[in-house]
């Protein structure tokens, strides 16, 4: 069984910053990917970026490219999301995961297992 630990979460201003970390308790398949959704009250869970272990490859959700930067450390089996020029819209609860089989379904949940409980992210006018 992995587990899979988020943390960094919080209260911020709108046009801060705040970083995320996932860690996975170990390694379980070759190829992998790890990956970061995010879920605001009444809306669907929706995805944000993902970072893909084999092929370095990062993917983005368009309402946070250029605004969110995916990074990972192999060796910890954990990565990182920094969030700058926050918006009110990025106030959610942050999931991170494991997708066993990149790149297939990397933009959707249903291509991920090994999910964490989430990180709340509260971005204040």
């Amino acid at each position: 069984q992995v587990q899979v630990v988020e943390s960094g979460g919080g209260l911020v201003q709108a046009g801060g910053s705040l970083t995320l970390s996932c860690a996975a308790s170990r390694r379980t398949f070759s190829s992998y990917a790890m990956g970061w959704f995010r879920q605001a009250p009444g809306r669907e869970r929706e995805f944000v970026a993902a970072i893909s272990w084999s092929s370095g490859y990062t993917y983005y959700a368009e309402s946070v490219k250029g605004r969110f930067t995916i990074s990972g450390d192999n060796a910890k089996n954990t990565v990182y999301l920094q969030m700058n020029s926050l918006k009110s819209e990025d106030t959610a609860v942050y999931s991170c995961a494991i997708d066993p089989n990149p790149p297939f379904e990397i933009y959707s949940d249903r291509g991920y297992d090994y999910w964490g409980q989430g990180t709340q992210v509260t971005v204040l006018e």
